[in-house]
C-alpha cells in the first residue's frame, strides 16, 4: 500500500522552488528587521526615575543618567541595586520587542533560540 501525500505537500520541483523563495524572502525581511531593531534605542527608568539607562537593540548601553540624590557614599548597595534593576529591565525590553517584531515576520513559526 502506498502512502498518499496531502495536496500541496508534494516534493515537486515547483513546490520546492516556491518554498525556497519564501524562505529567502523571510530571511531578507528578518535581516532588515534585525538591523532596524539594533539601531533602535530604549530608555528605562528605575528607582523612581533616579536612574535612567538608554540601551540600543544590540543591548549596548548608550547613556546612563544618575541623579545626585541617589548617590550616598554610606549606602552604595542601594545605588547598585537600582542600577542592576535598570540594566535588567532595559535588556528585557529589548528582548521583548525583538521577539514581538520577529514573530510578526515568522507568522508564529517556532524558531527557538533565534532571538
Amino acid at each position: 500500500m502506498k502512502a498518499r501525500i496531502p495536496a500541496g505537500m508534494g516534493g515537486g520541483p515547483q513546490n520546492m522552488q516556491s518554498m525556497m523563495r519564501q524562505a529567502q524572502k523571510m530571511q531578507e525581511q528578518m535581516e532588515q528587521k534585525q538591523a532596524e531593531l539594533e539601531a533602535r534605542e530604549y530608555e528605562i527608568a528605575a528607582g523612581g526615575g533616579m536612574v535612567k539607562v538608554k540601551i540600543n537593540g544590540k543591548k549596548e548601553i548608550v547613556a546612563l543618567d544618575i541623579q545626585p540624590d541617589i548617590v550616598d557614599p554610606d549606602d552604595i548597595e542601594t545605588l547598585a541595586d537600582v542600577l542592576t534593576a535598570a540594566f535588567n529591565e532595559a535588556v528585557k525590553k529589548v528582548e521583548e520587542v525583538t521577539a514581538e517584531e520577529m514573530g510578526k515576520i515568522t507568522s508564529g513559526l517556532s524558531l527557538p533560540g533565534m532571538f
